[in-house]
């Protein structure tokens, strides 16, 4: 005996958004939200690769050190005279500019972030250099952001010392920053500048 035919109720079981989905035009936009996140690939790649690097070598010295260790006899010395590893921890911003506002810098790193997402096309982000500049940037912000929600203070370990001058210390996720700070401003200013009208 044949199949009694489907009722209008049966067919109104598919929604519109599956019938958008498996249509063609919406397989059509998924594979161009997927084309346009891989347009960024250099960005998501340095990205990880500086934050992953930055939280290991974290998780290391913390695992090897007690908090907070400078100096002898606890610092492991790596070059006399010249370069230490230690364990220390900064409320602050670079070179421990705003001690003790961790929870305002922390906001500060959401923003950059999300500003960055939004004028990602005036930035020029769809350049591959600009998105190895962004890319250290971005992983490093989010890198000291894990460490402030995770232990409330950015941790840092690189000691480097000229003399009787010692250098800040500073950490992985501090180069990425000032590398992609920098490597842009470079960047930037060897780009042609726009004709006069």
């Amino acid at each position: 005996m044949p199949d009694p035919a489907p009722t209008a109720g049966m067919r109104s079981a598919v929604s519109p958004q599956s019938r958008i989905e498996s249509s063609p035009q919406g397989l059509g936009h998924q594979k161009s939200k997927i084309q346009r996140a891989l347009a960024y690939r250099r960005l998501w790649l340095v990205a990880l690769g500086v934050y992953v690097l930055d939280q290991l070598t974290k998780h290391a010295i913390e695992a090897r050190l007690p908090y907070p260790t400078f100096g002898p006899p606890g610092h492991i010395e790596i070059v006399p005279g010249f370069f230490n590893l230690v364990h220390v921890g900064n409320t602050g911003a670079a070179w421990s500019i705003l001690s003790g506002r961790g929870h305002w810098l922390g906001v500060l790193a959401v923003i950059t972030l999300v500003a960055i997402y939004f004028w990602r096309h005036t930035l020029g982000l769809r350049n591959g250099v600009v998105q190895l500049c962004f890319g250290g940037l971005c992983g490093g912000t989010i890198g000291n952001l894990t460490d402030r929600l995770r232990v409330g203070h950015v941790v840092d370990f690189l000691d480097f010392h000229f003399g009787s001058y010692i250098y800040p210390t500073f950490n992985v996720a501090d180069i990425g920053i000032v590398c992609g700070v920098f490597g842009y401003i470079i960047w930037s200013l060897r780009q042609p500048s726009p004709p006069e009208g």
